[in-house]
């Protein structure tokens, strides 16, 4: 029975960390281009889970309401990047912070206007509903298997666009030397928008698959931006490759402490325990690696 236990939050671990990666790709995407820290990427979590409620109510269709809920979130960004963020590139890093942690109050206070403070609960889409026998004796809920393949798929197309396209070139590009890239001719301000746009995509699916399994409610990605920042130290900041181990690393660690730590230790300080786990995971790889595990110009 503990074996059984042990695989099946293994394979949690690994959906989890998946879900981790597509949040934290953005933001270190977001990082190594614009050398910006996006405090209000968890609300492109929570704006994703929002808008599939928008759709649903209006489609009563999942098939249809996950695009307008990706395309709705990737245009808040656009109008975000262009009118909040674009004239504070120049500006000290502080400035940038505050400005996009009081982005992610007015979003939190936005969606409370609209849709009211209480959680909104999410069901499985239909076709998605059901388990798998994945060894005799354990049943595995088909809708976590599809979380991690679509996760794994996004993170694949991420790669081959980052490595393998005229645009990932400009991406790392202007990572390295964004003073080039515009001496080039490419116009900067337009691959910014374009990449704030994807990062928030990527927020916005991790927040629509998980819809279902949490609530969707005021807030709800604060928690997951934290763990994706977490991921983000871990890795390196700026490197994407870093940011799926970092990712894995977390998912896991976090799965399976939730899971180890109940069983080894019986007290009354087990949950803060729980709690602290990753984040002494986080000390223990800065200390070894101060900059992370992998350097940003090996994204």
């Amino acid at each position: 029975m503990t074996l059984t236990i042990l695989i099946e939050q293994g394979f949690n671990g690994f959906q989890f960390g998946m879900m981790l990666f597509l949040m934290a790709a953005g933001v270190t995407l977001v990082f190594g281009t614009m050398r910006v820290i996006n405090l209000a990427h968890g609300s492109f979590f929570m704006l994703g889970g929002y808008f599939l409620v928008g759709g649903l109510t209006w489609t009563k269709s999942y098939l249809l309401a996950i695009p307008i809920a990706l395309f709705a979130t990737a245009l808040v960004a656009v109008l975000v990047e262009m009118i909040v963020l674009r004239p504070l590139y120049r500006r000290g890093e502080l400035e940038q912070v505050l400005a996009t942690f009081g982005l992610a109050l007015f979003f939190d206070e936005a969606v409370t206007v609209i849709w009211g403070r209480d959680p909104i609960p999410l069901s499985v889409p239909p076709w998605l509903t059901g388990s798998v026998q994945l060894f005799p004796g354990s049943h595995y809920p088909v809708y976590r298997l599809v979380i991690t393949a679509v996760a794994t798929a996004m993170g694949i197309a991420l790669y081959f666009l980052i490595v393998r396209t005229r645009i990932g070139a400009l991406i790392r590009a202007g990572r390295d030397n964004r003073e080039i890239v515009a001496a080039l001719g490419i116009n900067v301000h337009l691959l910014y928008t374009l990449v704030f746009a994807l990062s928030a995509a990527l927020a916005a699916l991790a927040g629509i698959m998980m819809g279902p399994l949490l609530s969707v409610e005021p807030g709800a990605g604060d928690p997951i931006l934290i763990l994706a920042l977490v991921v983000v130290v871990i890795g390196g900041l700026g490197s994407v490759w870093g940011a799926f181990i970092g990712a894995l690393m977390v998912g896991l660690f976090d799965t399976m402490s939730r899971v180890l730590i109940p069983m080894v230790l019986q007290t009354n300080a087990t949950s803060a325990l729980i709690g602290m786990a990753v984040y002494v995971l986080m000390a223990a790889v800065l200390v070894l690696s101060p900059g992370g595990l992998f350097s940003p110009h090996r994204g």
